[in-house]
């Protein structure tokens, strides 16, 4: 299938951005949801053509590609765009900072959750049928 060279470029520089990419199996599809220009057949066969070379493992479920880039193919991603060995996909960098999120001083101020208050836990109290629930 001949595919365009600035679609190729396109499809290339996601997946290296990204470091993965969705692929849905929908042929008829006119362009792709996450990449701007090519069709979702052109980022398909594109993909396809990836595996073979081993430059990426791809993942089928549910009617959609998962396709995740190998070392091989990070540096073939990388030759091919012409990028520095300093850029990296976004699933190799290194995060230092907890992620956002809730703090761990914070659970401490914080009342037990429902359900915990109760002093049983589960199968402790009554209630169901049968079990002396209508104290």
């Amino acid at each position: 299938m001949f595919i365009p060279k600035e679609h190729r470029i396109a499809t290339f520089s996601y997946l290296f951005k990204e470091g993965v990419c969705v692929v849905k199996k929908d042929t008829r599809s006119p362009t792709h949801p996450h990449i701007e220009g090519p069709t979702n057949l052109e980022v398909l066969a594109l993909m396809k053509s990836l595996e073979s070379k081993g430059y990426i493992r791809i993942t089928f479920s549910w009617q959609y590609n998962y396709c995740y880039l190998t070392a091989e193919g990070i540096a073939y991603l990388r030759e091919y765009l012409g990028l520095p060995e300093e850029i990296v996909p976004a699933t190799h960098k290194k995060t230092t900072a907890r992620p956002e999120g809730r703090d761990r001083e914070e659970d401490r101020d914080r009342p037990p959750a429902f359900g915990r208050d109760r002093g049983g836990g589960f199968g402790r109290g009554g209630g169901g049928f049968g079990r002396g629930g209508g104290d």
